[in-house]
């Protein structure tokens, strides 16, 4: 299906999706409960925390994140590497408060931010025919970390200290990635393009929107509402998922093992999403992307027997599978892709924000004393918002030829 330079830049994809998760909320979240206990501080304050250096990393990546369309794609890599390496060496000797505000900052800008925008704005922009499977494979490495991740944090938690999980996260950063990723892309080129047959090629050009035209246009921002759903919504439930597992009186393990439904329905429709996207294009596929979300939320809403954990998290994976495709694809499809770079710049630091903003609304409602189904509550009148959007303006969702 994938020639050799086509399978080293989704193999590339792959790799950086998976390493992004160090900047993740599901992966932070994990170690909540002992950057609270040893630093002092409340749900509250972990949360504001967390927001304020998130909100300044999704500000940062704007700038940085446009650098990828000028510069060469394994130099650029380099420089994401080396500033993750050292965003995890320095969450691992953080000692007091005002240091975790940083330590969060650079896990959100390299990790979360840089990681997952070089992989996906890579993958965009050298596919084009079957750019839904290359991206829905590439994504599998985050749904991969996903599986394997928490579980093995937990457990090693129980062994070592999370400051040592994250020196040693440091080191093999540093060993790995830059050995894989002179392998993978090297002789990569920002004009480097899968090879199509000539009866495969559009005879009608795409305009290529600049990253101004974008931001002028109002499609962009009711897309992009629907985008931030999900990243707003499921950080606030990874980063408190020990709330809720207190709130629904469920076993320590229970979410971390609920993951795993998590991560096995998210590959599933990773791959569906992507035969989809080639067949139907991203634009039909879009407003179905957050119905599992809001179905997930009503599970949340209405059941705490432990098993509706499984149910709730496989749900939320669902459209993490549609959105992670979704979310990296469309904007190729209707802008193009000459300045993709720019333009998933602003959607990625625009989905960094959702996340700022939604462990800061978790993190207040719950010091507040507001209920996991108050908060569920309010997490699916967003849901219905944005869709109801969506429906007014998805026949207006298309490409300009020129």
């Amino acid at each position: 299906m994938f020639k050799s330079l086509s399978l080293k830049v989704i193999i590339f994809g792959f790799i950086f999706t998976f390493f992004s998760s160090f900047g993740q909320s599901y992966f932070i979240g994990i170690f909540n409960s002992s950057i609270r206990a040893d630093l002092s501080i409340t749900h509250g304050q972990f949360g504001t925390i967390y927001a304020a250096a998130t909100l300044i990393s999704s500000i940062i990546l704007i700038w940085i994140g446009k650098k990828i369309d000028d510069m060469d794609v394994f130099k650029f890599s380099l420089f994401v590497i080396t500033l993750l390496a050292f965003a995890c060496y320095f969450f691992s000797i953080i000692k007091i408060v005002p240091l975790l505000y940083v330590g969060i900052f650079l896990l959100r800008l390299s990790g979360q931010g840089l990681m997952s925008h070089t992989a996906t704005t890579t993958v965009s922009r050298y596919f084009e025919k079957t750019r839904g499977k290359a991206l829905s494979i590439a994504w599998l490495g985050l749904s991969t970390a996903e599986f394997i991740l928490p579980v093995s944090m937990v457990f090693l938690l129980t062994k070592i200290s999370w400051r040592d999980i994250w020196m040693i996260l440091s080191i093999l950063i540093l060993v790995i990635l830059p050995i894989l990723s002179f392998s993978l892309v090297k002789k990569l080129k920002l004009d480097s393009r899968e090879d199509l047959k000539k009866d495969e090629i559009n005879n009608r050009s795409i305009k290529q929107w600049t990253r101004s035209e974008v931001i002028k246009d109002y499609r962009f921002y009711i897309i992009a509402l629907n985008m931030l759903g999900m990243p707003s919504i499921a950080t606030g439930v990874f980063v408190y998922q020990s709330f809720i597992i207190s709130s629904k009186n469920w076993a320590p393990f229970i979410f971390a093992q609920s993951f795993m439904s998590y991560s096995i329905l998210s590959v599933i429709t990773l791959f569906l999403s992507g035969f989809l996207i080639d067949k139907f294009t991203s634009r039909k596929l879009l407003i179905y992307m957050n119905i599992p979300l809001l179905l997930a939320v009503f599970v949340l809403y209405n059941f705490n027997s432990p098993i509706s954990s499984f149910v709730f998290l496989g749900l939320i994976g669902i459209s993490n599978g549609f959105a992670n495709v979704l979310g990296s694809s469309i904007w190729a499809e209707i802008y193009g892709v000459r300045f993709i770079g720019g333009i998933k710049a602003i959607s990625t630091s625009m989905m960094v924000f959702a996340t700022a903003t939604g462990a800061a609304t978790f993190g207040i409602l719950i010091d507040y004393d507001y209920t996991i189904n108050f908060i569920a509550l309010i997490s699916a009148s967003y849901i219905v918002f944005s869709l109801i959007l969506l429906l007014f303006v998805r026949k207006k969702i298309e490409p300009t030829y020129i």
